[in-house]
């Protein structure tokens, strides 16, 4: 399967159903903070091209009420994700670590993890 781009909305969306699994429209609209909620159709309309990306897909209908379910895991757009922030830095990730460890994102804990990764990795290759 190709793997789809999204918007931040759909990014939204799409950790909505992550969260909480299987959910209707309302529910996926009502899991936006009040201040920022989009409205219903809004929802339902990007749901939908979700579903056209095939990220999504309606598993049943209660009442008029359509169920859908994340068919894209979270771990294969996290992936899309940083691949496609690394090519902007034409594949270099210096860039990025600088700005994560000067901005205090980067944690010693965060370094350690990321050595133990790194070990498995040279084990098994």
């Amino acid at each position: 399967m190709a793997q789809a781009k999204f918007t931040p909305l759909e990014l939204q969306i799409m950790q909505a159903l992550w969260d909480r699994g299987r959910v209707c429209i309302r529910d996926i609209q009502e899991s936006f903070p009040e201040s920022n909620r989009p409205a219903y159709t809004t929802v339902q309309t990007t749901i939908f091209r979700l579903e056209g990306k095939k990220a999504v897909r309606r598993v049943r209908k209660i009442g008029n009420a359509h169920i859908f379910e994340a068919v894209v895991s979270r771990g294969a757009a996290q992936s899309r994700l940083i691949d496609e922030l690394l090519g902007l830095f034409g594949g270099r990730t210096q860039p990025v670590m600088t700005h994560l460890i000067e901005s205090g994102k980067l944690t010693l804990d965060d370094v350690e993890e990321a050595r133990k990764t790194l070990r498995k990795l040279a084990k098994k290759g």
